[in-house]
């Protein structure tokens, strides 16, 4: 091409170049800039793209010496920011093709240029992540970096400086250097709190969904050393400490954040987790009956108050404020009445800050109804839940997943995680047996336009007040029918319709003090085919007890104990001679070893026969190791429910006590569903004459463990296939009503 006349058809020849150079044609667009450069020798930035050419060709030698040669006779410093220009612009197209290896090579350039673009050092950093070649040479980077940040900090991109944050944080947060990163960004930038409410995002996802909550904390103290009133991040903080097992340390931050509440609601938040604070730890028995009560006292003077003006943060923590009340209390009928208010009072107050969503889901479901067919062939069930993973909800719920009829069912999975790996469980047992599956994170309120996008006439929550986040995205109403499954006991939303039952877990009274419609199953509210069982790391000799010792077992994490029932079992081991007592679950300690002995000096129980389990690697090794166990010994008031029903898998005899409440009541209709009532007690003095008659009689275990073995293959709790059976005709008759107006 010849340009015979430099001014008229500059536009055009340029278009051409820049043509060429998305198509690659590298010695086309050269030729072009040096016939340029002929004409027009005085403009530099022919220089700079002529050399820009030259590189992308692996002409690197060539390309600077056509800068240097165009530098050598100006103002370096004007024509260097030229020459930096056209080579970021050209980067950052490269980033956007996701052609990265151009990007870091031309990177790499600029650095050699200007070692102090403190810009460009972001976007290699930036690369090397999205390329996943985080190296020593990178842990080098963030060093230099952190040297320049002091006088470098004004002239950083800021969007960019919060994304390498963030893509830090996803990808390498064990590293050293990226923690040491994150503290100087806190330091030096005039604005620390606006990395913090986004970094803190991530931090929460790294407790949550990587499981490093002692990490997570690290980062969190950084937080909160720049900005020591923020709430929010003191919040997370104590929940990184408990669950790091920093339990004292996740006490005292708690009580700081409730030292800073100065509404009403906050006060109920904070209470709440000064609550869990101490039920985590596992031996602070009367500081929890103090602190639960006070959380009594100030959750019904809130619902009184009934505020109509909560930000959606504080919304959506006041509802599980009042978790732990069915832990320590069976009053089902006073926890249902404060927990049903709080959930009426959140959802009100969220549902006012998605002022455009709500109406435009309602109108469509309005639509829907007036389009609904009483006859479907085809009904599309959604089920909603973070646990669809190695988690008990996971283990129970997949053999639904396993037998749903897909010619009569579309099963829609909504999965909140934010987690960028999926496991190969949730793989084999819910994305391929979903007809669709998506996955969310906790952030994205996309959820409820998939939701209608996917027509779902029953939207299944397996969560309940587990996951605030669950609360709020079925506080919105997306679905014809709502229904909680399994996860927990009624949320008391509103929005839900149904709640899942069968006989034996609600009493016949349960009705009057639920919201939500009690939809009672023949048989039993869950099933299972079994579970997988791997070899035990648990011996008796281990332990330093007899071979012809009667072992008692009892799993409970710290939130699980309840001092009046733990006596009982103390009694228990006290009245059978040569028994122990083998205590497993999460908790303090040291304070729960002073714990229990001093209860054991209560009940006259040598202290010895108690042996403190550290956590099994796997759940498929736990499931072996109870079989160290002749007895198993349920907590009070809040049973076991996977626990159960892997101890009955394992053919063991549970000891357990029966309640008015949902959480009081799983061992029960677990026990009957498998076809055993020997170790059933509905008072005290039960529990303990079941317990010591079963340490006694070794035919009677024997007994019962032969009747367990034998239920495999009769018993409803093992009959995953049947109890789909049973949800699915649940699910008929759930649209039938809809469709019919009831």
């Amino acid at each position: 091409m010849t340009l015979s006349k430099p001014h008229a058809n500059k536009n055009n020849w340029q278009q051409q170049a820049e043509k060429y150079l998305i198509e690659e044609n590298y010695i086309a667009a050269a030729s072009l800039y040096e016939q340029a450069i002929e004409i027009e020798p005085d403009i530099k930035s022919h220089y700079w793209n002529l050399g820009l050419m030259l590189l992308l060709q692996g002409q690197e030698t060539e390309a600077q010496m056509t800068w240097l040669m165009a530098l050598s006779d100006t103002e370096e410093e004007l024509y260097t920011a030229e020459l930096l220009e056209v080579l970021e612009k050209e980067s950052e197209r490269r980033v956007n093709i996701k052609d990265y290896q151009t990007a870091w090579a031309i990177c790499q350039h600029i650095r050699e240029i200007n070692p102090e673009n403190i810009n460009n050092l972001f976007n290699i950093i930036k690369i090397e992540l999205l390329t996943e070649n985080f190296t020593e040479h990178t842990t080098i980077l963030l060093e230099f970096i952190i040297e320049l940040l002091p006088k470098k900090i004004n002239n950083c991109d800021f969007e960019l400086l919060l994304d390498v944050i963030i893509n830090l944080l996803v990808s390498k947060p064990t590293e050293e250097s990226v923690f040491n990163f994150f503290e100087a960004c806190l330091n030096y930038y005039s604005e620390p709190l606006i990395i913090i409410d986004t970094a803190m995002l991530e931090v929460i996802n790294i407790a949550v969904f990587k499981k490093m909550p002692g990490l997570a904390a690290r980062f969190a103290e950084c937080c909160l050393h720049q900005a020591p009133r923020h709430r929010g991040v003191i919040t997370q903080l104590s929940h990184f400490y408990q669950n790091s097992q920093q339990y004292t340390k996740g006490i005292e931050t708690a009580k700081r954040y409730y030292e800073l509440a100065t509404t009403l609601a906050d006060k109920v938040s904070a209470n709440a987790l000064i609550v869990r604070a101490f039920m985590t730890s596992g031996s602070y028995w009367q500081e929890v009956c103090a602190s639960l009560q006070q959380q009594v006292l100030l959750a019904k003077e809130l619902i009184q108050e009934n505020p109509n003006n909560l930000d959606k943060a504080t919304s959506a923590v006041l509802f599980n404020s009042v978790f732990f009340l069915p832990y320590i209390y069976d009053e089902p009928q006073n926890n249902h009445r404060i927990q049903h208010e709080i959930s009426r009072l959140c959802q009100q107050n969220l549902i006012k800050h998605y002022n455009e969503i709500s109406p435009r889901q309602d109108e469509l479901l309005i639509l829907r109804k007036k389009n609904a067919i009483k006859d479907r062939k085809t009904l599309n069930i959604g089920y909603i839940s973070h646990c669809l993973k190695r988690h008990s909800v996971g283990w129970l719920c997949r053999w639904l997943f396993k037998y749903h009829n897909p010619e009569k069912f579309k099963i829609h999975s909504y999965f909140l995680h934010d987690s960028n790996t999926v496991e190969q469980f949730t793989k084999n047992n819910f994305i391929d047996n979903s007809y669709k599956f998506h996955q969310f994170g906790i952030y994205d309120y996309g959820i409820w336009d998939q939701i209608q996008a996917d027509e779902i006439d029953i939207l299944v929550d397996l969560d309940s007040i587990t996951l605030d986040h669950s609360c709020e995205l079925m506080s919105i109403k997306s679905a014809p029918i709502q229904v909680t499954w399994l996860g927990w006991d009624s949320s008391g939303l509103p929005s839900i319709d149904y709640f899942i039952a069968d006989p034996y877990v609600l009493p016949e009274s349960a009705q009057d003090y639920y919201s939500e419609t009690i939809w009672r199953l023949p048989q039993t509210y869950i099933a299972v085919d079994g579970f997988e069982v791997d070899v035990p790391n648990l011996r008796r000799e281990n332990l330093d007890i007899p071979s012809d010792a009667i072992v008692y077992f009892m799993t409970q994490k710290g939130y699980k104990r309840h001092q009046e029932h733990l006596q009982l079992q103390l009694r228990i081991i006290r009245e059978v001679p040569n028994s122990y007592l083998l205590i497993k679950g999460d908790a303090d300690l040291e304070s729960s070893k002073e714990f229990f002995e001093g209860m054991a000096e209560t009940e006259g129980v040598d202290f010895s026969r108690l042996r403190f389990l550290p956590g099994a690697p796997t759940e498929a090794i736990h499931r072996a190791n109870l079989a160290i166990a002749d007895i198993v010994l349920d907590t009070y008031p809040y049973n076991g429910a996977t626990t159960t029903l892997e101890t009955l898998w394992m053919c063991i005899p549970v000891v357990t006590r029966v309640g008015q409440q949902f959480a009081a009541r799983n061992s029960y209709t677990m026990m009957m569903n498998a076809g055993i009532t020997e170790g059933i007690a509905w008072t005290e003095d039960e529990y303990v004459e079941w317990g010591v008659r079963l340490g006694k009689d070794e035919k009677l275990r024997q007994q019962i463990s032969w009747k367990l073995r034998q239920s495999r293959q009769t018993a409803p709790l093992w009959n995953a296939k049947q109890f789909t059976r049973d949800m699915e005709q649940a699910y008929e008759q759930m649209w039938q009503r809809y469709v019919d107006g009831n």
